[in-house]
């Protein structure tokens, strides 16, 4: 299963962790660990390309685990960007089950 957490302090979000693997399918076919890694990784780059937002990211790709800091927290920018991570995230949820993809905050 994939494990999303995400902290926030009000209004702005502190960052999030994302580790483990869905099992929906075999290594190499497994569609909701694409779909994931492609909102999660495509969340980390836009907020590196779109905002003044700073971030500390470490990844271990054997264990499928990925964290992401923001030390002062999000701007406007980086939070609306992280609340489409969080989106995306609610809809494979919904879509293949909390057996596959679970999202605590």
């Amino acid at each position: 299963m994939i494990k999303i957490k995400t902290q926030k302090n009000g209004d702005h979000y502190l960052g999030f962790q994302c580790s483990g693997h869905a099992g929906y399918a075999e290594y190499g076919s497994d569609i909701v660990c694409s779909a994931v890694s492609m909102l999660v990784i495509n969340t980390i780059n836009a907020i590196d390309s779109f905002t003044e937002c700073s971030m500390n990211v470490s990844d271990d790709e054997k264990s499928g685990s990925i964290k992401v800091v923001f030390p002062n927290g999000t701007d406007e920018k980086a939070g609306l960007l992280m609340d489409t991570l969080v989106l995306g995230i609610k809809s494979i949820e919904e879509q293949y089950g909390r057996s596959h993809v679970r999202l605590e905050s």
